[in-house]
């Protein structure tokens, strides 16, 4: 065989393995930020699935904050159906808006009953009150650490796929937009655990 036939051949051979590596690294670190979300999620339905005890305990104790337990109720509510809308598409800046005003709407509403529990020093003392604070405290943190991981997929992602070369073949591989990251309104207030004293 001529070396001038060989010589294509092999830089053909050499770029399509390339190609194929962008393709294979673009894909395990999508795979690697939706695995991020799913964390993510797991620790957001533990937070929602813990609400519903913590205001019908907080209701036999506080029957006329009707209004107060409603709102959490609804943004609870609210925050499963922005979950579900993220959950769908990971990394999609609409979902991911979504989701970061619904649980900003219930961190709010949350910490009003928190306040509006203050009132009730019986509703403090009971133990069934102080366990399920104190594992949603831990759930909080739960969810800044998932939060954290997802964001930093998301950004190793991003910058794998706007880089150079990956940024010639990566729309043609399937990967047009950049994820997004999970940006709650209040990221200050939400770096630190939620405050339940009682």
């Amino acid at each position: 065989m001529d070396l001038s036939l060989i010589l294509p051949i092999v830089l053909l051979v050499a770029l399509l393995i390339y190609a194929v590596s962008i393709y294979n690294r673009l894909v395990a670190l999508k795979n690697r930020f939706q695995n991020a979300f799913a964390q993510i999620e797991v620790q957001l339905k533990r937070r929602h699935d813990l609400i519903p005890n913590l205001v019908e305990t907080a209701r036999a104790y506080m029957a006329h904050e009707r209004e107060t337990l409603s709102a959490v109720t609804e943004a609870r509510n609210a925050a499963e159906v922005g979950l579900k809308h993220a959950a769908a598409a990971p990394g999609n800046a609409a979902a991911m808006a979504e989701l970061a005003g619904a649980e900003g709407a219930l961190g709010a509403a949350l910490g009003r009953l928190n306040v509006v529990m203050e009132a009730y020093p019986d509703l403090k003392a009971s133990e069934n009150m102080q366990q399920l604070s104190e594992t949603l405290t831990s759930t909080e943190n739960r969810v800044a650490f998932a939060r954290q991981a997802f964001n930093d997929a998301v950004m190793q992602y991003n910058t794998y796929k706007q880089s150079f070369p990956p940024v010639i073949l990566a729309a043609s591989f399937g990967h047009r937009d950049d994820a997004a990251l999970l940006e709650f309104e209040d990221s200050a207030e939400i770096q630190a655990a939620p405050r339940v004293s009682f």
